[in-house]
């Protein structure tokens, strides 16, 4: 690989560290119930921060659609500030990987300023032409990441960039969709890739290899469990986007005293029900909540399965015991957080902990599939 920019491996920490902050803090703001607390974006009540007194929002549209709560307004754009920050990161680490290619860092900041000119625009209501302008931006940027090679990391961190653009257009959906499970999830989805990507771009700037013999063997096993875990968090996601980590009450390992309760996957599933709807508080019944919960607990015992023997495995192999260990204890304590949520009727904390808990798993993954490679020839 070609050593990347002089504190580049540094900035892409900062960026990780940032992008486990804006995951965390989001998770609070969604499970604190501000997720629609600034009905505008990316104002809140015309204001670049927020309004700190009640009257501060009067005379704004918002207000029809929703009183001014402050006490979880500053949450909720605080969200979006943290979330711009990584956004800046994330076009320095761009900037910076494709400053060798011809063109490159135009390119870079074309696109982004297609998207910078599209956020005006929409304020105004100008909403098909700002739409339009997002879309060029990425796909300038998507056009760079899949010409270019990621000998120096310019593939990686140009399309890390494009998840970040297409990340904010999700949270301005999240609001102006009302709390669309579909968006919600996919919301989640993309913070934990953009957390993903940036972390294995940060290792690989670091270059602390772990050689192996057995490299490509255990690479499938790791992404076979980043694979599970995936489906997972995204079942957590829809549990969480349609209000039914409850769905059972306090009951557990059975659901509503029984081992297994009326269910409607059919309509649980149901990914797309239109634009309009406010989803505050879910719209579903309860058989199809309690197929959601039902589903999440049946993937969370294969996931555990998996990700233990997953760990058995590593402690076998040579300096391998910490990871493994790290591994172990991680799915060990996101299996005890969730049953907690169920037992304790889902206090803020373990469900603010249980979204940490999805981060530390994957940052155990994509570490090692970052760093394990072959012995050099």
């Amino acid at each position: 690989m070609v050593r990347p920019a002089r504190n580049f491996h540094r900035l892409a920490w900062m960026a990780v560290l940032l992008a486990i902050g804006v995951i965390v803090f989001g998770a609070f703001v969604r499970l604190s119930d501000a997720g629609l607390s600034c009905p505008d974006w990316p104002t809140c009540y015309g204001r670049a921060a927020w309004p700190t007194t009640v009257d501060q929002g009067d005379g704004h549209a918002a207000l029809a659609i929703r009183p001014v709560e402050v006490h979880k307004a500053w949450r909720e754009q605080f969200h979006r500030m943290i979330a711009g920050a990584l956004g800046v990161l994330t076009l320095a680490l761009a900037l910076l990987a494709a400053r060798r290619r011809q063109y490159g860092m135009a390119q870079i900041i074309a696109a982004s300023l297609l998207v910078a000119i599209a956020i005006p625009l929409y304020m105004r209501g100008l909403h098909a032409l700002a739409a339009a302008l997002a879309v060029a931006g990425e796909a300038v940027l998507l056009f760079a990441a899949l010409r270019w090679s990621n000998l120096d990391l310019a593939r990686v961190a140009v399309f890390t960039l494009a998840v970040i653009v297409f990340q904010a257009l999700l949270g301005m959906w999240t609001v102006t969709w009302l709390l669309k499970p579909l968006v919600v999830m996919g919301h989640l989805l993309g913070g934990l890739l953009t957390f993903s990507l940036l972390l294995w771009m940060a290792w690989r700037a670091t270059d602390l290899p772990i050689q192996l013999a057995d490299a490509l063997k255990l690479r499938r096993w790791l992404m076979a469990g980043l694979a599970l875990l995936t489906v997972q968090i995204a079942l957590g996601g829809w549990t969480s986007a349609n209000y039914a980590a409850l769905a059972c009450g306090v009951d557990f390992p059975t659901c509503v005293g029984r081992w297994w309760p009326p269910t409607d996957f059919r309509e649980g599933f149901v990914l797309w029900r239109g634009i309009g709807v406010d989803y505050e508080g879910g719209v579903l019944d309860g058989a199809s909540r309690i197929a959601i919960q039902m589903a999440h607990r049946l993937m969370a015992v294969v996931l555990a399965a998996y990700l233990l023997w997953l760990a058995w495995r590593l402690a076998r192999r040579p300096g391998m015991r910490g990871w493994a260990s790290l591994l172990g204890l991680a799915i060990i304590a996101q299996a005890s957080l969730g049953i907690a949520n169920v037992k304790l009727a889902l206090p803020l904390w373990t469900a603010v902990l249980h979204n940490a808990g999805a981060v530390l798993l994957l940052f155990v993954l994509v570490s090692l599939l970052a760093r394990i490679r072959a012995p050099d020839a």
